[in-house]
């Protein structure tokens, strides 16, 4: 397969309406889109990604109005979110449309929705016309893609389209917040954090992560985020000081800089959530074995990006 790379949303949204897939631009990271309503372009995800069929996949929207085309209801907790984060980078899970496939949300009577503030994936799901179920535009187990050039990296020729943007803003996927049960829940942590949510609904916890043999959400179940090399968590003071071919990203100067092939020093958690994946994408590039990353303290965007290191770090 020849696979178009575009900068026009309308071009991209003649692939989806033939039935195809194509990789856009979000604000979080490079998702991989198909109508949600076209089974056989659904599988096309899952066969170019190499992804797990009981993985369940988000639907991304463009407008409110099409809501009711994904789900049976609205909670009154989901519309309090839907009203203060949407768009934005934040999914929330809500009982499915009959209409909708089980083979989009693994066998789950569930789906992730979520409405992306990006312009480009604005005028790309507009232009398609319907919503797009989209996981991150990767092979499954990979770090999740930020640029354009990391789609093209791990899917060039196993898609049928590239919609080119610029490097994600946030660097890390969506939260997604279960608002089927008694109270909010946070299956993953992303761009939205616990705090800002909680400034909307106090209630809101996080999901006991023993709760994920039947994922609600990407992210719970598989190894996730990881990149060829070993990552390996620090915390200051404690460091070893690394062998040969080895990288470093964190918020403070390790020991012995020189030691390393590629140093990244952050200003703050949403700078290293930023440049997390794409870091770990060069380091692969250079060959590098090990990849020490600090550990951060888990408030704000460091909840999501330590949740992310995590699984990266242990599988």
């Amino acid at each position: 397969m020849k696979t178009k790379i575009t900068q026009s949303p309308t071009i991209a949204a003649r692939f989806i309406e033939h039935g195809d897939v194509v990789a856009f631009p979000t604000e979080t990271v490079y998702g991989l889109g198909a109508n949600v309503f076209n089974e056989d372009a659904i599988r096309k995800i899952f066969a170019a990604k190499g992804r797990p069929t009981d993985n369940p996949l988000i639907a991304h929207i463009a407008e409110l109005s099409q809501l009711d085309q994904l789900v049976q209801e609205i909670p009154p907790a989901a519309q309090k979110l839907i009203e203060a984060f949407f768009p934005g980078p934040l999914t929330l899970v809500l009982p499915k449309h009959k209409t909708i496939s089980l083979l989009a949300t693994a066998g789950l009577q569930t789906i992730g929705v979520r409405m992306p503030s990006h312009p480009i994936a604005r005028q790309f799901l507009r232009a398609c016309g319907v919503p797009l179920v989209a996981p991150s535009a990767n092979l499954s187990g990979r770090p999740s893609p930020t640029t354009w050039q990391a789609v093209r990296d791990d899917l060039f020729g196993r898609i049928a389209c590239i919609l080119q943007g610029d490097q994600t803003k946030v660097g890390l996927e969506s939260t997604v917040v279960d608002c089927t049960g008694r109270v909010p829940q946070i299956l993953r942590a992303g761009g939205v954090t616990l705090e800002q949510l909680r400034t909307v609904l106090p209630e809101t916890e996080i999901a006991d992560a023993q709760d994920a043999s039947a994922p609600k959400s990407p992210g719970q179940k598989y190894r996730h985020y990881a990149p060829q090399a070993k990552v390996v968590l620090t915390h200051f003071p404690q460091f070893t000081v690394p062998a040969n071919e080895s990288a470093y990203i964190g918020l403070h100067e390790p020991p012995q800089p020189a030691m390393f092939d590629k140093v990244m020093i952050c200003r703050d958690a949403e700078q290293y959530a930023h440049a997390l994946f794409q870091f770990f994408r060069e380091c692969d590039e250079l060959g590098v074995k090990t990849i020490f990353c600090q550990a951060v303290g888990e408030e704000g965007m460091g909840l999501a990006l330590m949740d992310r290191l995590r699984r990266a770090a242990h599988g």
